[in-house]
């Protein structure tokens, strides 16, 4: 049961962490440009990033690119089928296959003004989006096309739609703007051209430019590696604690089974025999512990915390299994070692059952 409760409370905290993760760079992670460059002065920030014309310029002239666009990402008030306001934020790009959520969950993508994707876990295929102006007036109206799995950004409500629907909504709520300038060039890199040698290519052609590959933006986001990390903290004190129970718990029962150990042993059990059965123990215990874990985990996986969707991750299953399943046998050790000094000879003397 301790095993069980352990192994549950470390899924759910990966569940937590990965659908942390998501809500803040899911929208970057998942959309279909391979290579994204930001401005040098955005810190790798979607919408801290302010992208030049001369700079797009540059990007764009760097030998290796096969397809280029820009991409925007401003946050919105705004209402969904009429309710109460909320922020939303907005992506928009030129290209859905530079920009567009990669894969979508129901619907489809937009094929013409006023319709967009959003993020699954706060649209549904129908909503009608409100996005209010600079005086709090409706002023961008979006029909929910089809939506995603895990595309959110900063924990918001997220929706994709076409360039212009970003510019006129940009323009709607910052009247004084001339022109809405992309906050990052998306890219996919010409045949040949692998993601890594664009990215190195865009970088060494401008100091002002900040190429990164998907994956890297996704993970180099600002937060996302202090999360990592105190979860990591989380996880290493978990994996301290499963082998110190199991350890402990073997321990005492080898001190408790030390008459019948010794009098085994004294009527001729090899100490082989001994050990193999206190490990099959071990797998037994800890093995029944992580279906406990998986069966309690399996249905909360399922749930959404606030805005948080959670996932049932198989990956984080399949590893946490293993890993405790090594230390559980590991911990073991300390019993093993006693029942291999056991001497038979104690049966004789007192030390064993008589």
């Amino acid at each position: 049961a301790a095993v069980g409760l352990l192994v549950f409370l470390i899924l759910i905290q990966q569940a937590l962490q990965n659908g942390l993760l998501t809500s803040f760079v899911g929208a970057i992670e998942r959309q279909s440009a391979p290579v994204l460059v930001y401005s040098v002065d955005g810190q790798k920030t979607l919408q801290g990033s302010v992208v030049t014309p001369d700079l797009q310029a540059t990007i764009e002239g760097v030998d290796g690119v096969g397809a280029s666009g820009r991409l925007g990402q401003r946050t919105f008030t705004g209402t969904i089928d009429g309710g109460d306001e909320v922020d939303i934020a907005l992506l928009g790009y030129d290209d859905p296959k530079l920009g567009a959520p990669e894969e979508l969950a129901s619907g489809r993508l937009p094929e013409g003004p006023g319709e967009a994707v959003g993020s699954a876990t706060d649209f549904a295929v129908g909503d009608r989006v409100v996005l209010l102006d600079s005086d709090g007036q409706a002023a961008t109206d979006l029909e929910v096309v089809g939506t995603a799995d895990d595309v959110q950004i900063q924990v918001t409500p997220t929706l994709f739609a076409a360039w212009d629907d970003y510019e006129g909504a940009a323009l709607a709520a910052n009247p004084d703007a001339t022109a809405v300038l992309p906050n990052a060039i998306a890219l996919r890199p010409a045949d040949g051209v692998t993601d890594e040698q664009l990215v190195a290519r865009v970088n060494d052609a401008s100091d002002e430019a900040d190429a990164l590959t998907r994956q890297q933006a996704a993970d180099e986001a600002p937060g996302v590696a202090q999360v990592r990390q105190s979860f990591q903290v989380i996880f290493l004190l978990y994996g301290l604690v499963v082998p110190l129970v199991t350890g402990l718990f073997f321990l005492i029962i080898t001190f408790q089974k030390a008459g019948a150990l010794t009098l085994l042993r004294a009527i001729g059990a090899r100490a082989g025999t001994l050990v193999r059965s206190l490990l099959v123990q071990v797998l037994i215990v800890v093995g029944g512990g992580l279906l406990v874990g998986i069966a309690l985990y399996a249905p909360l996986s399922q749930a959404q915390v606030g805005s948080i969707a959670l996932r049932f991750d198989v990956g984080a299953v399949v590893f946490w299994s293993v890993l405790l399943l090594v230390l559980g046998l590991l911990s073991a050790l300390a019993s093993a070692r006693r029942v291999l000094r056991i001497d038979p000879i104690e049966a004789t003397t007192g030390g064993g059952n008589r």
